[in-house]
């Protein structure tokens, strides 16, 4: 587990933000670059283990789903070789995790999709029957699928912050009415079209979150990451039942074992197992050859 990333060190650009997990640094004033560490995440605490490998899983399954759905909105990603904007050495320390995209202007929405019924919008539901001031159907047992696709968004939150659920009118506040039917729209029709993909491949979708931003003429790109399993539940489609919350592909493997702890969920984050940091790796791999595979 000694090759991990935990953060990258580039002298030769910028940088300006490290994230949960990525680094961004300042090309110039059109470019940046996005590089994917190692780094864990859980309940929005920055865990002190990464996982090796998880950072250059991460970026190619982004890429993958930004190619795949470049017909219902253009994405941040550029095609520029990491050697056009790095010294070599940099660029060997960064490769297969790092990204030239363009420059945009982030929007503060989370964009939350849920097809079925789970995690906090299972909580906020048995609290009020509602997610986000959607009315749900009475009845619904943990990890059900909702009658249809619901956009349920949510505010971004400094890295140590948690995110909070919000109605879409509080989108419509933030940013414009017309920029959040534009994102509400997208977003759904991101999880429709990603959703039979990956059902075709044994994985249910079963919620993702996406991030927006837009450029100086404000048209609309899909930004960040894309369909991972860092933004995302995947569940295995041959074991799913409602009612238990199903088995993963994603970090709720971690999560899990957190919660055996006597943790409140707050920094600093506790020390990880080494098998439980390579059962996720293999998580992760496992989800990026099924969804890739063709």
């Amino acid at each position: 587990m000694s090759d991990a990333l935990f953060q990258s060190d580039l002298t030769s650009v910028e940088l300006i933000h490290r994230g949960k997990v990525r680094d961004v640094y300042r090309i110039d004033a059109e470019r940046l670059l996005v590089v994917a560490s190692d780094r864990l995440s859980a309940f929005d605490v920055i865990l002190p283990d990464p996982v090796p490998g998880k950072g250059r899983i991460l970026t190619q399954v982004s890429n993958f789903w930004f190619e795949k759905t470049a017909h219902i909105i253009e994405n941040h990603i550029l095609d520029v070789p990491l050697t056009d904007v790095l010294t070599k050495a940099e660029a060997a320390q960064v490769e297969g995790r790092a990204v030239v995209v363009r420059s945009l202007n982030a929007l503060p929405v989370e964009a939350v999709v849920r097809g079925y019924i789970i995690g906090s919008g299972w909580k906020e539901y048995q609290a009020s029957g509602e997610v986000c001031g959607i009315r749900l159907p009475d009845g619904l047992q943990l990890a059900d699928k909702l009658p249809e696709p619901i956009f349920t968004p949510a505010t971004k939150a400094a890295v140590g912050d948690h995110d909070e659920n919000i109605s879409f009118e509080q989108v419509i506040e933030l940013i414009g009415r017309d920029l959040a039917e534009q994102v509400r729209d997208a977003t759904l029709k991101i999880y429709a079209f990603a959703s039979e993909h990956a059902r075709q491949r044994g994985i249910i979708i079963a919620d993702t979150k996406f991030e927006f931003g837009t450029d100086k003429d404000g048209k609309l790109y899909i930004i960040d990451e894309m369909l991972t399993p860092d933004s995302s539940r995947f569940w295995p489609a041959d074991t799913y039942r409602p009612g238990i919350s199903p088995p993963s592909f994603d970090k709720q493997f971690v999560r899990d074992y957190l919660e055996t702890l006597d943790w409140n969920k707050t920094a600093p984050g506790p020390h990880v197992p080494e098998d439980v940091r390579r059962k996720t790796a293999e998580k992760y791999q496992e989800a990026f050859d099924r969804l890739t595979a063709e």
